[in-house]
């Protein structure tokens, strides 16, 4: 697996993993309120936010150029450079269970050590999305707080964790 620049075509490939409201909104939370989502709808998200050069989307491919997961990495504070945050963590459905996701993490944090030397990562988790909370955990990242979210379909309990590099 590598990690390289999101695409704008990535889009709708990331799209087509979406597959219901709750899977929508186990990963987005409530940054994208649109289901069923298509691939500009990715990219119209990520539009401004790329603008300021503070906001890195990555697809993960596999040997054979095939996406298998993507992720956000983003800096939270313009005044703050030592901490910053993954979001829309995915991996195709079809290559779940694998090992993917721990492998595609790793090599985020190494992206954030070499390239943004960030001293602090930070991801919110719903507690309702066990696989994923057990990812983070496998990759060590630890849970500092809780918080509710309100979101369309509900109040969820969110886990926020955090691992230092």
């Amino acid at each position: 697996m590598v990690l390289r620049d999101y695409k704008k075509e990535d889009g709708a490939v990331i799209a087509g993993w979406i597959h219901s409201e709750e899977e929508l909104f186990k990963w987005s939370a409530d940054r994208i309120n649109k289901f069923p989502l298509c691939g500009d709808d990715i990219n119209e998200n990520y539009a401004e936010p790329l603008e300021s050069g503070r906001f890195f989307p990555i697809t993960a491919v596999d040997d054979n150029g095939n996406i298998v997961g993507h992720f956000i990495i983003r800096y939270t504070r313009e005044d703050d450079d030592s901490s910053v945050r993954f979001g829309f963590v995915i991996v195709d459905p079809a290559s779940r269970g694998k090992g993917l996701g721990k492998t595609m993490l790793k090599h985020g944090i190494e992206y954030v050590k070499n390239n943004l030397h960030a001293s602090r990562i930070d991801l919110g988790v719903f507690e309702n999305n066990e696989g994923a909370r057990r990812c983070y955990e496998a990759v060590g990242f630890k849970k500092f707080a809780e918080r509710k979210s309100e979101l369309p379909i509900g109040t969820w309990n969110c886990i926020e964790m955090e691992i230092f590099i």
